[in-house]
């Protein structure tokens, strides 16, 4: 069989890498990919945007490519998976009105008030002086939230009014975020800890992955902006068995039974970004409608199942028949970034230690903003590698994976160097 992939960053890197690992695939074509991708057995890079549906589709047809994997939001937002089943095309990934979970974050929590999903208190502004208005009401910390995407970070934790002005000036008036800041939520900050829950859905079934921490904030401590993610590990020592029971039956059952009762079935990666409060009480932040990034890179080491029969199945809704095995040890990933990162990264520096890498089964470098320049790997992208490993312990995966940091980082890189602590403490 043949697999395309749609997108070019980490999270695509890892997933071309373990559909290739199946039997079952002969070739696995990105588009457009990256560096890494291009290194892959069996994979091959295709020149094509993500968002030009009509050209993906005349590939698919040409190379007589069996099914689709999309990776990133955007396509998926933009109605890719409505454009390939018009054509008869199978494509893993939700419609363009289940994308709108994450696609709009106004719609997000209209959908959850409708339906008794647990998230926090929020107001829906359009202008700037009624947001700041709004303001003299609230307690600090607050959440501001652009509505639309913008790549992991449009949300800011304002902790005072003066702050929180600013913001509402810089995403309403000023258009930071462009059309996804056309409105905002302003919500209450909820204390506790943050833990990724990705299922795979196949419109009526799901299998839920194994739990993961991200770090959103770029700097140790979780200070800094928000970025895409700096850092994931898994399994996040956070969730027992009682939490994730709970969070299955206060949160992905209420959803996909509430999508089903609209007229949407689910199908495809579902991820509710979750804040436990220390008595354990669970509120959604965010949903997004894809396999997250840096998730993906530390879920995807753990998994042992053959990853392509797992995506066909949920294509086919077979997903009740499917029990996917899991290595049981702890994977950490650490994203290298530009330096400038998130809002100017430094581009065009060349990554020349990679080539000494030598291939292991535990451990991982996942390319993200990389491309190939006459032969050698340059830094095309604000987050450019993550580097993951196995470990017995979470404590044992972080010092291999921070080991294999050092040998892979270049001058100008980025890096948090906390990646786990907050499980390990």
């Amino acid at each position: 069989m043949k697999v395309l992939v749609v997108g070019n960053g980490g999270r695509e890197h890892a997933l071309a890498w373990k559909l290739a690992q199946s039997p079952i695939i002969k070739n696995v074509y990105v588009a457009t990919g990256n560096a890494g991708t291009y290194r892959e057995p069996k994979v091959e890079n295709v020149a094509i945007d993500p968002l030009q549906f009509e050209q993906l589709t005349d590939f698919v047809k040409t190379q007589h490519i069996d099914f689709t994997v999309v990776g990133p939001e955007a396509p998926l937002v933009a109605g890719i998976v409505d454009y390939f089943t018009s054509k008869d095309l199978l494509c893993l990934g939700p419609t363009a009105v289940n994308a709108q979970l994450e696609g709009s974050k106004v719609f997000s929590k209209a959908f959850m008030q409708r339906h008794g999903i647990p998230t926090a208190r929020s107001q829906v502004f359009t202008d700037p002086e009624a947001g700041k208005q709004y303001l003299a009401k609230c307690t600090y910390p607050l959440v501001i939230k652009a509505d639309g995407l913008a790549s992991g970070k449009g949300v800011v934790i304002a902790t005072d009014e003066s702050m929180a002005k600013q913001t509402i000036d810089e995403i309403l008036s000023q258009k930071r975020f462009g059309e996804a800041g056309n409105q905002i939520i302003i919500e209450d900050f909820i204390k506790g800890e943050e833990v990724s829950f990705i299922v795979l859905c196949d419109g009526e079934h799901y299998i839920p992955f194994p739990t993961s921490q991200d770090h959103k904030a770029r700097d140790d401590g979780d200070k800094g902006p928000n970025t895409g993610g700096m850092g994931a590990y898994s399994p996040a020592p956070l969730v027992n068995e009682q939490l994730h029971a709970k969070i299955l039956s206060e949160v992905i059952e209420p959803t996909l039974k509430g999508l089903a009762l609209e007229g949407n079935p689910f199908k495809g990666f579902l991820y509710a970004g979750l804040m436990i409060s220390p008595n354990q009480d669970i509120h959604v932040l965010e949903y997004n409608c894809r396999f997250g990034d840096p998730e993906t890179q530390p879920i995807l080491m753990r998994l042992q199942s053959d990853f392509a029969q797992m995506c066909l199945d949920a294509l086919h809704g077979k997903l009740s028949l499917y029990t996917p095995q899991w290595d049981p040890q702890f994977a950490i990933g650490v994203v290298l970034a530009a330096n400038g990162y998130p809002d100017r990264p430094q581009l065009g520096d060349v990554c020349p230690t990679l080539n000494d890498i030598p291939a292991n089964d535990f451990y991982k470098v996942f390319h993200a903003g990389t491309k190939i320049e006459e032969g050698k790997i340059t830094i095309s992208g604000g987050r450019v590698l993550c580097v993951c490993a196995l470990g017995d312990t979470l404590l044992d995966a972080k010092t291999k994976a921070y080991r294999l940091v050092k040998k892979v980082a270049w001058d100008s890189v980025f890096y948090r160097n906390d990646i786990g602590d907050k499980a390990l403490k």
